[in-house]
């Protein structure tokens, strides 16, 4: 934030978008494609909003100074959670979540630092690392006025190393810098990569959710009550805040009265014939900042909790249903990632893969973004996983890493 705007007593620009919904710009998915061509070594951000976790920046190449707003971790054994969610709490404080790990269990906490904190040995350890190793050190939109941080890329000078900087206003640190470009980052980064003749990868945001049905029959076992469940993959008691509301109806039952809805957390409740199967049709409408309104997703119904549940190749499906969305231009794409039961609660968890956002970077017009929604929605409708549902230089610090 440019703080003379602050200085001449003018407004604060309003968000455009829900904070949980921000996405990466230009610059971070340039980042992304000079990490892969093994130009970029190590990335180090001052930033809490975890852009580049979600652009794709490997967790053992990446230094969150400050920490990240939609990161919980385990203080036991150390694995962190990448939620869709901003957790409830700063400074380092224990959250209303526990360790998934069945030897652990510990409660989580935040990784967000307050104002007392001290930057975390974890992350400030491999950052002046990497700065003394480091050919090139270029520091991108910061002011270089926050110390410890700040005096990281002058670690790169004992060894030879040079300091490039992009930045709109003059920073303490010019003086030792090679190369000092007072522009727009996205200008000069898209210009980068059209000299060395690199593309700029698309964004695709896929997000998870749970839908879990729950049975019993009635005392005369006539009838089955039912329990739908559109949850969060981060717990029943978690948010789904890309989900504004559920539309349930029934595929072939016109009987079957339809449901809107409207409040989390998403429950239906019904009783009907058990020897009556059927299908449900989901339609999720999304909140803002998603790039399509909605989608729909069938789900059937038989009663019939299997003990032959499937757990899919995860990566392998995401990166399908990846490149489907930027091949078709088209949010609102889904996949089954896994569909598992437990018979003594007799109930049945379908875990579901969903793209919610697409943008696509032009270096061509430097700095220029373009949002995909679902006009088309006969794409939408396509099978992506073929089940029925529609639509460092060395290994280095390997963390344990969980969304």
């Amino acid at each position: 934030m440019d703080t003379s705007v602050q200085r001449e007593g003018q407004a604060l620009p309003e968000a455009s978008l829900p904070f949980h919904r921000a996405m990466p710009s230009l610059t971070h998915m340039a980042l992304v494609e000079l990490e892969k061509a093994g130009i970029l070594k190590f990335l180090i951000s001052q930033n809490v909003d975890g852009l580049h976790l979600r652009s794709g920046i490997p967790r053992e190449k990446l230094a969150e100074l400050h920490g990240n707003c939609f990161m919980e971790a385990c203080p036991s054994c150390g694995v962190e959670y990448l939620r869709d969610f901003e957790v409830e709490t700063i400074g380092l404080k224990e959250t209303s979540r526990r360790c998934s790990d069945v030897k652990c269990g510990a409660k989580l906490k935040d990784t967000v630092l307050d104002w007392e904190d001290a930057l975390p040995s974890k992350e400030m350890d491999p950052a002046e690392k990497h700065c003394g190793m480091a050919d090139v050190v270029l520091c991108l939109g910061t002011s270089l006025q926050i110390t410890p941080a700040c005096n990281l890329p002058l670690k790169s000078l004992r060894g030879g190393g040079k300091i490039v900087i992009v930045n709109l206003q003059k920073t303490p640190k010019d003086k030792k810098a090679s190369l000092v470009i007072h522009g727009r980052v996205d200008k000069v980064i898209a210009g980068v990569m059209d000299s060395l003749n690199l593309q700029i990868p698309p964004f695709v945001r896929i997000d998870l959710f749970h839908v879990i049905l729950t049975q019993a029959l009635s005392i005369d076992k006539k009838y089955v009550n039912w329990t739908l469940h559109v949850a969060s993959v981060h717990g029943h008691r978690a948010p789904l805040p890309f989900i504004k509301s559920v539309e349930v109806s029934f595929l072939d039952k016109h009987d079957y009265k339809a449901a809107i809805l409207h409040m989390q957390p998403f429950r239906l409740k019904r009783r009907t014939m058990r020897t009556r199967s059927f299908e449900l049709l989901l339609k999720l409408n999304f909140s803002n900042g998603c790039g399509c309104q909605s989608t729909e997703i069938n789900i059937p119904v038989d009663f019939k909790v299997s003990t032959d549940c499937f757990n899919r190749e995860k990566d392998a499906i995401l990166k399908k249903l990846r490149d489907t969305a930027i091949r078709d231009l088209c949010c609102g794409l889904n996949a089954v990632i896994e569909r598992k039961a437990t018979l003594t609660l007799k109930s049945e968890v379908t875990v579901c893969a969903i793209v919610t956002n697409i943008v696509q970077h032009n270096k061509t017009s430097k700095g220029s973004a373009d949002s995909v929604g679902n006009s088309d929605v006969k794409r939408q409708k396509e099978i992506v996983n073929g089940t029925g549902t529609s639509r460092k230089r060395s290994q280095g610090r390997k963390r344990k890493f969980r969304f």
